[in-house]
C-alpha cells in the first residue's frame, strides 16, 4: 500500500479493503472511490486499555480510521509532509506529529524520562517534548508533519547526533536520547547563545530533524 508524495504537503494512499489505515481526524483533503473515515474513539490500535494509556500519557491524539477501496489525499494545516517508511524497525514520534499511519504498523507509548537521569526528568519542562512518546513498529509507512522540510541524519556509534529540542521530529534505530546542557553564567544573566538545551542521540539509526524551531 504505502503513501505517495504528491508534493511537500500533500500525500497520496492507496486504500484496499481488509487493510485500515488510521489518520489524524480531519486531515483528509479529497478521495476516490468507496471510502470511509470513522472516528477512532480508541486513539489508534490496542483497544480500550491502550487507549487509556495514551491518554495519561498525553499521547491520545484524534484519529480517525480509514476504510475502503480507493485513494485518499492526505495534508494538515499546511505543514510540511515526510513519509517514513519502515522494514522491521521502530519509530519514535509524537502522536500530534502523525499524520497517517498504515493499520499494519504497532502502536505503542514509552517513558523517555527513564533516558538520561535527572536530565531526563527535567526533559518535559526544558524541552516541552514530553516524557511520553508514541512508538511505531513493523513493515509499513508513517506520514509525519513538520515545519519545512525534513532533514534526515544518521547516528552511528562512533558520532552522535545533538539536535534543537523545538526541532526534533522523530527519530528511529536503536537509540538513546538524553537532554544535554551547556549552561553556563552567561544563560544566567540573558546573555547566554540561546542553545543552552540540546537532546543527544546515540547509537546506530536515524533522527528526523525539521527546518524550523517551532512546535507544530
Amino acid at each position: 500500500m504505502g503513501f505517495t508524495r504528491i508534493s511537500g504537503k500533500m500525500i497520496e494512499a492507496q486504500v484496499v479493503p481488509g487493510q485500515p489505515l488510521y489518520s489524524q481526524r480531519g486531515a483528509m483533503l479529497a478521495y476516490r472511490g468507496e471510502v470511509s473515515f470513522t472516528p477512532n474513539l480508541t486513539s489508534g490500535q490496542g483497544g480500550v486499555m491502550s487507549a487509556l494509556g495514551r491518554r495519561v500519557r498525553g499521547e491520545a491524539a484524534p484519529l480517525m480510521t480509514v476504510e475502503g477501496r480507493g485513494s485518499v489525499y492526505f495534508g494538515h494545516g499546511g505543514h510540511h509532509v515526510h513519509v517514513v517508511d519502515l522494514a522491521g524497525s521502530l519509530l519514535h514520534v509524537e502522536a500530534d506529529r502523525l499524520l497517517a499511519f498504515e493499520g499494519s504498523l504497532r502502536q505503542g507509548t514509552v517513558f523517555l524520562g527513564s533516558q538520561g537521569g535527572v536530565m531526563g526528568m527535567v526533559r518535559d519542562q526544558a524541552t516541552g517534548q514530553g516524557l511520553f512518546t508514541t512508538t511505531l513498529e513493523g513493515h509499513g509507512s508513517v506520514a509525519v508533519l513538520a515545519h519545512g522540510g525534513v532533514l534526515e541524519l544518521p547516528v552511528t556509534p562512533q558520532r552522535a547526533v545533538h539536535v534543537d529540542p523545538q526541532a526534533y521530529v522523530a527519530h528511529r534505530g536503536d537509540l538513546r536520547n538524553r537532554l544535554s546542557t551547556a549552561l553556563g553564567w552567561r544563560d544566567m544573566v540573558g546573555r547566554g547563545s540561546g542553545e543552552a538545551f540540546q537532546l543527544e542521540l546515540s547509537g546506530q539509526g536515524t533522527v528526523y530533524v525539521q527546518a524550523s524551531e517551532e512546535k507544530l
